[in-house]
Protein backbone atom coordinates (compact mmCIF):
# COMPACT_ATOMS: atom_id res chain seq x y z
CA UNK A 1 0.00 0.00 0.00
CA UNK A 2 1.03 3.60 -0.66
CA UNK A 3 -0.44 5.65 2.18
CA UNK A 4 -0.64 9.43 1.70
CA UNK A 5 -2.14 12.09 3.95
CA UNK A 6 -3.47 15.18 2.16
CA UNK A 7 -3.90 18.45 4.06
CA UNK A 8 -5.89 21.24 2.43
CA UNK A 9 -5.71 24.31 4.68
CA UNK A 10 -8.15 27.02 3.63
CA UNK A 11 -8.40 30.49 5.11
CA UNK A 12 -10.78 29.26 7.86
CA UNK A 13 -10.86 25.47 7.47
CA UNK A 14 -8.71 22.36 7.18
CA UNK A 15 -9.80 19.45 5.02
CA UNK A 16 -7.94 16.17 5.18
CA UNK A 17 -7.99 12.87 3.33
CA UNK A 18 -5.98 9.72 4.12
CA UNK A 19 -5.45 7.40 1.16
CA UNK A 20 -4.26 3.83 0.86
CA UNK A 21 -3.30 3.79 -2.79
CA UNK A 22 -6.44 5.27 -4.40
CA UNK A 23 -8.82 4.34 -1.56
CA UNK A 24 -9.90 6.84 1.09
CA UNK A 25 -9.53 5.33 4.57
CA UNK A 26 -10.23 8.47 6.61
CA UNK A 27 -11.48 11.95 5.86
CA UNK A 28 -12.88 15.04 7.46
CA UNK A 29 -13.02 18.82 7.62
CA UNK A 30 -12.41 21.20 10.50
CA UNK A 31 -14.55 24.31 10.01
CA UNK A 32 -14.42 27.84 11.45
CA UNK A 33 -10.72 27.76 12.27
CA UNK A 34 -9.71 30.93 14.09
CA UNK A 35 -13.27 32.27 14.25
CA UNK A 36 -14.64 33.56 17.59
CA UNK A 37 -16.80 30.89 19.17
CA UNK A 38 -15.92 28.53 16.35
CA UNK A 39 -13.43 25.70 15.98
CA UNK A 40 -9.71 25.51 16.85
CA UNK A 41 -7.92 28.75 17.61
CA UNK A 42 -5.60 28.48 14.61
CA UNK A 43 -4.46 26.21 11.78
CA UNK A 44 -1.56 24.85 13.82
CA UNK A 45 -3.95 23.55 16.48
CA UNK A 46 -6.31 22.10 13.90
CA UNK A 47 -3.57 20.21 12.03
CA UNK A 48 -2.06 18.84 15.27
CA UNK A 49 -5.46 17.46 16.27
CA UNK A 50 -5.91 15.84 12.87
CA UNK A 51 -2.49 14.17 12.90
CA UNK A 52 -2.85 13.03 16.52
CA UNK A 53 -6.17 11.39 15.75
CA UNK A 54 -5.07 9.33 12.74
CA UNK A 55 -3.37 5.98 12.28
CA UNK A 56 -0.46 7.02 10.08
CA UNK A 57 1.45 3.75 9.99
CA UNK A 58 3.05 3.15 6.61
CA UNK A 59 2.72 6.80 5.57
CA UNK A 60 4.89 7.56 2.52
CA UNK A 61 4.10 11.26 2.08
CA UNK A 62 2.03 14.22 3.21
CA UNK A 63 0.65 16.26 0.32
CA UNK A 64 -0.14 19.91 1.00
CA UNK A 65 -2.28 22.18 -1.11
CA UNK A 66 -0.53 25.52 -1.55
CA UNK A 67 -2.58 28.18 -3.30
CA UNK A 68 0.13 30.37 -4.85
CA UNK A 69 3.42 29.18 -6.30
CA UNK A 70 4.18 32.33 -8.28
CA UNK A 71 6.55 31.88 -11.20
CA UNK A 72 9.02 29.82 -9.19
CA UNK A 73 6.92 26.70 -8.59
CA UNK A 74 5.56 25.16 -11.78
CA UNK A 75 5.31 21.60 -10.44
CA UNK A 76 4.94 19.85 -7.06
CA UNK A 77 8.09 19.86 -4.93
CA UNK A 78 9.53 18.19 -1.85
CA UNK A 79 9.45 20.68 1.00
CA UNK A 80 12.68 21.81 2.63
CA UNK A 81 13.62 25.01 4.44
CA UNK A 82 14.32 26.85 1.18
CA UNK A 83 10.95 25.88 -0.29
CA UNK A 84 9.19 26.93 2.90
CA UNK A 85 10.92 30.32 2.76
CA UNK A 86 10.01 30.78 -0.89
CA UNK A 87 6.33 30.03 -0.20
CA UNK A 88 6.53 32.64 2.55
CA UNK A 89 7.90 35.17 0.07
CA UNK A 90 4.73 34.64 -2.01
CA UNK A 91 2.37 35.59 0.83
CA UNK A 92 1.75 39.08 -0.65
CA UNK A 93 0.25 37.38 -3.72
CA UNK A 94 -2.08 35.19 -1.61
CA UNK A 95 -2.39 36.81 1.83
CA UNK A 96 -5.57 34.88 2.75
CA UNK A 97 -4.29 31.43 1.80
CA UNK A 98 -0.51 30.95 1.75
CA UNK A 99 -0.13 31.68 5.50
CA UNK A 100 -2.64 28.90 6.29
CA UNK A 101 -0.84 26.56 3.89
CA UNK A 102 2.48 27.35 5.56
CA UNK A 103 1.03 26.66 9.01
CA UNK A 104 -0.12 23.21 7.93
CA UNK A 105 3.26 22.34 6.43
CA UNK A 106 5.15 23.54 9.51
CA UNK A 107 3.08 21.42 11.91
CA UNK A 108 3.25 18.32 9.71
CA UNK A 109 7.04 18.64 9.36
CA UNK A 110 7.38 18.88 13.13
CA UNK A 111 4.99 16.04 13.90
CA UNK A 112 6.21 13.72 11.12
CA UNK A 113 9.90 14.58 10.66
CA UNK A 114 10.75 11.37 8.78
CA UNK A 115 7.89 11.61 6.26
CA UNK A 116 8.41 13.52 2.99
CA UNK A 117 6.27 16.63 2.72
CA UNK A 118 5.16 17.61 -0.80
CA UNK A 119 3.77 21.02 -1.77
CA UNK A 120 1.25 20.91 -4.63
CA UNK A 121 0.43 24.34 -6.05
CA UNK A 122 -2.94 25.57 -7.31
CA UNK A 123 -1.13 27.73 -9.83
CA UNK A 124 1.20 25.05 -11.23
CA UNK A 125 -1.24 23.56 -13.77
CA UNK A 126 -1.44 26.96 -15.45
CA UNK A 127 2.30 27.38 -16.00
CA UNK A 128 1.65 26.24 -19.60
CA UNK A 129 -0.32 29.42 -20.35
CA UNK A 130 1.09 31.14 -23.45
CA UNK A 131 2.77 34.45 -22.67
CA UNK A 132 -0.01 36.26 -24.51
CA UNK A 133 -2.49 34.71 -22.07
CA UNK A 134 -0.43 35.35 -18.95
CA UNK A 135 0.58 38.93 -19.72
CA UNK A 136 -1.41 42.01 -18.70
CA UNK A 137 -1.14 45.07 -20.95
CA UNK A 138 0.53 47.36 -18.43
CA UNK A 139 4.04 48.81 -18.31
CA UNK A 140 6.37 45.86 -18.70
CA UNK A 141 8.97 46.97 -16.15
CA UNK A 142 6.31 47.62 -13.50
CA UNK A 143 4.75 44.22 -14.13
CA UNK A 144 8.10 42.46 -13.78
CA UNK A 145 9.05 44.39 -10.65
CA UNK A 146 5.88 43.43 -8.80
CA UNK A 147 5.18 40.00 -10.27
CA UNK A 148 2.02 41.13 -12.06
CA UNK A 149 0.79 38.45 -14.46
CA UNK A 150 -1.97 35.87 -14.77
CA UNK A 151 -1.22 32.89 -12.53
CA UNK A 152 -4.58 31.11 -12.45
CA UNK A 153 -5.98 28.97 -9.64
CA UNK A 154 -8.01 25.80 -8.99
CA UNK A 155 -5.25 24.07 -10.95
CA UNK A 156 -5.54 20.70 -9.19
CA UNK A 157 -9.29 20.68 -9.85
CA UNK A 158 -8.95 21.61 -13.53
CA UNK A 159 -6.21 18.99 -13.95
CA UNK A 160 -8.26 16.23 -12.30
CA UNK A 161 -11.51 17.06 -14.06
CA UNK A 162 -10.01 17.47 -17.54
CA UNK A 163 -8.27 14.10 -17.15
CA UNK A 164 -11.51 12.46 -15.97
CA UNK A 165 -13.33 14.01 -18.92
CA UNK A 166 -10.94 12.29 -21.33
CA UNK A 167 -11.56 9.00 -19.49
CA UNK A 168 -15.32 9.50 -19.76
CA UNK A 169 -14.92 10.12 -23.49
CA UNK A 170 -12.69 7.05 -23.82
CA UNK A 171 -9.95 9.06 -25.51
CA UNK A 172 -6.26 9.80 -24.74
CA UNK A 173 -5.88 12.85 -22.52
CA UNK A 174 -3.40 14.44 -24.91
CA UNK A 175 -5.96 14.42 -27.73
CA UNK A 176 -8.89 16.06 -25.94
CA UNK A 177 -9.77 19.78 -25.80
CA UNK A 178 -11.97 20.65 -22.83
CA UNK A 179 -13.50 23.73 -21.24
CA UNK A 180 -13.69 23.02 -17.52
CA UNK A 181 -15.99 25.07 -15.27
CA UNK A 182 -15.16 24.87 -11.56
CA UNK A 183 -18.22 26.49 -9.99
CA UNK A 184 -18.15 26.62 -6.21
CA UNK A 185 -18.08 29.54 -3.79
CA UNK A 186 -14.94 30.36 -5.76
CA UNK A 187 -15.34 29.82 -9.49
CA UNK A 188 -13.09 29.65 -12.52
CA UNK A 189 -13.06 28.52 -16.13
CA UNK A 190 -10.16 26.87 -17.93
CA UNK A 191 -9.42 25.99 -21.55
CA UNK A 192 -7.43 22.74 -21.60
CA UNK A 193 -5.82 21.75 -24.90
CA UNK A 194 -4.46 18.20 -24.84
CA UNK A 195 -3.82 18.29 -21.09
CA UNK A 196 -2.32 21.80 -21.09
CA UNK A 197 -3.96 24.89 -19.61
CA UNK A 198 -4.00 27.56 -22.34
CA UNK A 199 -6.46 30.05 -20.80
CA UNK A 200 -8.04 30.52 -17.38
CA UNK A 201 -10.34 33.12 -15.88
CA UNK A 202 -8.66 33.80 -12.53
CA UNK A 203 -5.65 36.06 -12.82
CA UNK A 204 -2.98 37.42 -10.49
CA UNK A 205 -5.41 36.59 -7.68
CA UNK A 206 -8.60 34.52 -7.40
CA UNK A 207 -10.69 37.71 -7.73
CA UNK A 208 -10.72 37.96 -11.53
CA UNK A 209 -13.07 36.13 -13.87
CA UNK A 210 -16.42 34.54 -13.15
CA UNK A 211 -18.99 35.84 -10.67
CA UNK A 212 -18.50 33.94 -7.40
CA UNK A 213 -20.17 33.53 -4.03
CA UNK A 214 -18.74 36.73 -2.56
CA UNK A 215 -16.21 37.87 -5.21
CA UNK A 216 -17.08 40.23 -8.05
CA UNK A 217 -15.04 38.60 -10.79
CA UNK A 218 -14.32 40.84 -13.81
CA UNK A 219 -14.98 44.55 -13.43
CA UNK A 220 -13.75 47.87 -14.83
CA UNK A 221 -10.63 48.87 -12.84
CA UNK A 222 -11.96 52.43 -12.84
CA UNK A 223 -14.50 51.30 -10.25
CA UNK A 224 -11.66 50.99 -7.74
CA UNK A 225 -10.47 54.54 -8.46
CA UNK A 226 -14.04 55.85 -8.35
CA UNK A 227 -14.71 54.27 -4.95
CA UNK A 228 -11.48 55.78 -3.63
CA UNK A 229 -11.95 59.27 -5.03
CA UNK A 230 -15.71 59.73 -4.80
CA UNK A 231 -16.59 57.37 -1.96
CA UNK A 232 -13.52 57.90 0.17
CA UNK A 233 -13.08 54.16 0.66
CA UNK A 234 -9.64 52.94 1.71
CA UNK A 235 -7.72 50.20 -0.08
CA UNK A 236 -8.61 47.62 2.57
CA UNK A 237 -12.29 48.57 2.40
CA UNK A 238 -12.33 48.14 -1.37
CA UNK A 239 -10.49 44.82 -1.04
CA UNK A 240 -13.10 43.65 1.45
CA UNK A 241 -15.96 44.86 -0.77
CA UNK A 242 -14.76 43.05 -3.89
CA UNK A 243 -13.68 39.83 -2.17
CA UNK A 244 -16.25 39.43 0.61
CA UNK A 245 -19.31 41.55 -0.17
CA UNK A 246 -19.74 41.17 -3.91
CA UNK A 247 -20.70 38.34 -6.29
CA UNK A 248 -23.95 36.53 -5.52
CA UNK A 249 -23.87 37.93 -1.98
CA UNK A 250 -23.54 41.51 -3.14
CA UNK A 251 -26.33 41.16 -5.70
CA UNK A 252 -28.82 39.16 -3.65
CA UNK A 253 -27.69 38.98 -0.02
CA UNK A 254 -27.00 35.22 -0.34
CA UNK A 255 -23.74 33.61 -1.42
CA UNK A 256 -25.25 30.09 -1.49
CA UNK A 257 -26.58 29.24 -4.96
CA UNK A 258 -29.17 26.93 -3.40
CA UNK A 259 -30.72 29.90 -1.62
CA UNK A 260 -30.49 32.05 -4.74
CA UNK A 261 -32.28 29.38 -6.80
CA UNK A 262 -35.03 28.97 -4.19
CA UNK A 263 -35.64 32.71 -4.02
CA UNK A 264 -35.57 32.99 -7.81
CA UNK A 265 -38.19 30.26 -8.08
CA UNK A 266 -40.34 32.21 -5.61
CA UNK A 267 -40.19 35.31 -7.79
CA UNK A 268 -37.47 37.28 -5.99
CA UNK A 269 -36.14 39.90 -8.43
CA UNK A 270 -32.73 40.36 -6.80
CA UNK A 271 -32.08 36.60 -6.84
CA UNK A 272 -33.20 36.38 -10.48
CA UNK A 273 -30.80 39.15 -11.48
CA UNK A 274 -27.94 37.55 -9.53
CA UNK A 275 -28.61 34.25 -11.33
CA UNK A 276 -28.69 35.94 -14.74
CA UNK A 277 -25.45 37.88 -14.14
CA UNK A 278 -23.76 34.71 -12.87
CA UNK A 279 -24.77 32.57 -15.85
CA UNK A 280 -24.18 35.25 -18.48
CA UNK A 281 -20.56 35.58 -17.35
CA UNK A 282 -20.06 31.81 -17.72
CA UNK A 283 -21.59 31.88 -21.21
CA UNK A 284 -19.20 34.61 -22.32
CA UNK A 285 -16.17 32.64 -21.11
CA UNK A 286 -17.30 29.41 -22.77
CA UNK A 287 -17.74 31.25 -26.07
CA UNK A 288 -14.34 32.94 -25.79
CA UNK A 289 -12.56 29.71 -24.90
CA UNK A 290 -14.28 27.88 -27.75
CA UNK A 291 -12.76 30.46 -30.11
CA UNK A 292 -9.30 30.11 -28.52
CA UNK A 293 -9.31 26.31 -28.67
CA UNK A 294 -10.72 26.12 -32.19
CA UNK A 295 -12.07 22.63 -31.49
CA UNK A 296 -13.89 21.70 -28.31
CA UNK A 297 -14.56 18.07 -27.43
CA UNK A 298 -16.25 18.69 -24.08
CA UNK A 299 -17.54 21.30 -21.66
CA UNK A 300 -17.37 19.95 -18.11
CA UNK A 301 -19.03 21.30 -14.95
CA UNK A 302 -17.61 20.56 -11.52
CA UNK A 303 -17.56 21.69 -7.84
CA UNK A 304 -20.58 22.42 -5.64
CA UNK A 305 -22.62 24.58 -8.00
CA UNK A 306 -21.33 22.92 -11.16
CA UNK A 307 -22.21 19.44 -9.90
CA UNK A 308 -25.55 20.15 -8.24
CA UNK A 309 -27.26 23.20 -9.83
CA UNK A 310 -29.02 21.96 -12.97
CA UNK A 311 -30.60 25.38 -13.73
CA UNK A 312 -27.14 26.97 -13.80
CA UNK A 313 -25.80 24.39 -16.23
CA UNK A 314 -28.80 24.84 -18.54
CA UNK A 315 -28.76 28.65 -18.47
CA UNK A 316 -24.98 28.96 -18.76
CA UNK A 317 -24.92 27.04 -22.06
CA UNK A 318 -28.18 28.35 -23.51
CA UNK A 319 -27.74 29.89 -26.94
CA UNK A 320 -24.61 27.91 -27.80
CA UNK A 321 -26.45 25.30 -29.85
CA UNK A 322 -24.91 26.54 -33.12
CA UNK A 323 -21.53 25.65 -31.64
CA UNK A 324 -22.70 22.11 -31.02
CA UNK A 325 -23.16 22.70 -27.26
CA UNK A 326 -26.54 21.32 -26.15
CA UNK A 327 -27.90 20.25 -22.74
CA UNK A 328 -30.43 17.42 -22.53
CA UNK A 329 -32.99 18.32 -19.80
CA UNK A 330 -33.49 14.74 -18.62
CA UNK A 331 -29.80 13.95 -18.38
CA UNK A 332 -29.18 17.32 -16.74
CA UNK A 333 -31.54 16.35 -13.91
CA UNK A 334 -29.57 13.20 -13.02
CA UNK A 335 -26.76 12.51 -10.56
CA UNK A 336 -23.12 11.42 -10.65
CA UNK A 337 -20.41 11.66 -13.29
CA UNK A 338 -22.22 11.64 -16.60
CA UNK A 339 -22.94 13.21 -19.99
CA UNK A 340 -25.75 15.75 -19.94
CA UNK A 341 -25.66 16.37 -23.70
CA UNK A 342 -27.82 14.37 -26.14
CA UNK A 343 -26.41 11.17 -27.59
CA UNK A 344 -24.15 11.92 -30.56
CA UNK A 345 -23.67 15.62 -29.76
CA UNK A 346 -20.83 17.40 -31.50
CA UNK A 347 -19.57 18.66 -28.12
CA UNK A 348 -20.01 16.49 -25.04
CA UNK A 349 -21.34 18.32 -21.98
CA UNK A 350 -20.32 16.54 -18.78
CA UNK A 351 -20.75 16.72 -15.04
CA UNK A 352 -17.81 15.32 -13.07
CA UNK A 353 -17.22 15.48 -9.34
CA UNK A 354 -13.91 17.15 -8.61
CA UNK A 355 -11.43 15.57 -6.24
CA UNK A 356 -8.57 17.97 -5.61
CA UNK A 357 -7.29 15.90 -2.69
CA UNK A 358 -7.02 12.76 -4.83
CA UNK A 359 -5.07 14.75 -7.40
CA UNK A 360 -2.76 16.09 -4.67
CA UNK A 361 -2.20 12.52 -3.40
CA UNK A 362 -1.38 11.33 -6.93
CA UNK A 363 1.12 14.14 -7.45
CA UNK A 364 2.69 13.65 -4.00
CA UNK A 365 3.30 9.95 -4.72
CA UNK A 366 4.90 10.82 -8.06
CA UNK A 367 7.27 13.33 -6.46
CA UNK A 368 8.35 10.89 -3.74
CA UNK A 369 8.82 8.09 -6.25
CA UNK A 370 10.93 10.33 -8.50
CA UNK A 371 13.09 11.32 -5.54
CA UNK A 372 13.89 7.66 -4.95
Amino acid sequence: MSRVLVLNCGSSSVKWRLYDDDRIVDRGTVERVGEPGGGPADHETAVRRIIDGLDLGGLVAVGHRVVHGGQRFTAPVLVDDAVLAAIGDLVPLAPLHNPANLAGIAVARQALPDVPQVAVFDTAFHHTLPEAAATYAIDRDTAQRYGIRRYGFHGTSHAYVSRRTAELLGRPYGQVNTITLHLGNGASACAVAGGRSVATSMGMSPLEGLVMGTRSGDLDPTIVFHLRREGGLGVDEIDDLLNHRSGLFGLSGDNDMREVLARRAAGDGAAALAFDVYCRRITSYVGAYYALLGRVDAVTFTAGVGEHAAPVREAALAGLERLGVVVDPQRNAGDGDRFISPEGSEVAVCVIGTDEEREIAREARAVVAAAG
